[in-house]
């Protein structure tokens, strides 16, 4: 088969959705990778030409063993999304530093084992983009986010580390970061309880999922890493 394959981790119903639709709708076969078996074969059902891979990218293993079955029975992916997040919230007197150690194993070291095990058959290949989701954290450490945001700096930087090294491989390595609330229905919740912000107050899944197809096509000669999108009320 010769459709384009992307591989997606932290595919929730979210913006990992929006993400597999859009590749999916562009012809590309998506591979989902998450925890929650149960959800990620329903997300699977849901879009077409696409299948789901029950993965923690904490694990090592567990990241060399899924990658082994998409590289030997469906072929190298020209795109990579690291989508998959985790955090915590409050200063650094608050924090648990064991969920500070999780986050970075999910932000940070859930990229470097998905980068190590997709790149060198991407290099083969002689193409391919490696695309990490951010957000302002991975710039700034604001008071309440010290179990998060030294994670997601952490992140951004190996992404450019990465980027430096696999660029002249052929490569594209991007860190997109999404410096709005996220349109999902936990986020109306807690914060447009009473409806008075209208719907492009909070950045659409769609519409991240737009920016990151653009990012990954983007001709050689005109690559980005850092990437920003934000709706037109938020403030920075």
């Amino acid at each position: 088969m010769s459709d384009p394959i992307c591989v997606i981790s932290g595919a929730g119903p979210g913006t990992g959705a929006a993400m597999a639709r859009r590749f999916a709708a562009g012809g590309y076969r998506v591979m989902l990778l998450a925890r929650n078996a149960a959800r990620l074969s329903q997300l699977a059902a849901d879009i077409p030409r696409s299948q789901a891979f029950a993965c923690d990218v904490t694990d090592a293993q567990q990241v060399a063993q899924t990658a082994k079955r998409i590289l030997d029975e469906i072929g190298t992916p020209k795109v990579l999304i690291h989508n998959a997040v985790g955090g915590t919230f409050g200063t650094f007197q608050e924090i648990d530093p064991q969920a500070l150690e999780r986050n970075f194993q999910v932000n940070v070291m859930g990229l470097l084992s998905l980068a190590r095990q997709f790149s060198p058959a991407m290099q083969s290949a002689g193409n391919g983009a490696i695309i990490a989701t951010g957000n302002t954290s991975a710039y700034r450490g604001k008071a309440n986010f010290a179990g998060f945001a030294p994670t997601k700096a952490a992140q951004r930087i190996l992404a450019e580390s990465m980027a430096r090294d696999l660029g002249p491989k052929g490569i594209h390595v991007a860190y997109v970061v999404i410096d709005a609330v996220i349109n999902v229905p936990w986020t109306q919740e807690r914060f447009n309880k009473d409806g008075s912000k209208p719907e492009d107050f909070f950045i659409q899944p769609r519409s991240i999922a737009e920016e990151v197809w653009h990012v990954a096509h983007q001709d050689r000669n005109a690559w980005s890493f850092n990437v920003e999108v934000r709706p037109y009320a938020e403030q920075w």
